[in-house]
């Protein structure tokens, strides 16, 4: 069997991406009309699973202020009233950090800023 053109030795394909910072480690960035696949995003789940667990430590009385808790964490007050805020953000907002179907705008960094305190408004300071 013969082919009518010959095979070529390289073949070059072009995909179109951006590479950027999330959580200190480098991603690639797909153009928006491209369907990706994505995966949960593991420096925020990971402050997500904390600020609950530090809540739910705080609501059971195991510590009487976010000071003493800050002390047994080993962690500052700062640092751990910022992580505790996420506790705050719309449920869908958190369904969507854990599937891993949040925008690409949507950084461990700029969640750690405050947020508005109602839903939409969430909403659209987080996903514009």
């Amino acid at each position: 069997m013969s082919r009518a053109k010959p095979i070529p030795d390289t073949v070059t394909l072009h995909v179109p991406f951006r590479i950027v910072k999330r959580g200190g480690r480098k991603e690639m960035v797909l153009p928006a009309d491209t369907p990706a696949q994505r995966r949960p995003d593991d420096a925020l789940v990971k402050a997500l699973a904390r600020a609950f667990r530090w809540k739910r430590m705080l609501d059971s009385g195991d510590f009487a202020t976010i000071a003493e808790l800050a002390t047994r964490e080993g962690i500052t007050l700062s640092y751990l009233t910022r992580v505790l805020r996420l506790t705050l953000l719309a449920p869908d907002l958190v369904a969507a950090i854990l599937d891993g179907r949040q925008g690409p705008e949507v950084t461990l960094a700029r969640l750690m800023e405050p947020l508005p305190a109602a839903w939409p408004e969430q909403r659209t300071a987080v996903d514009p």
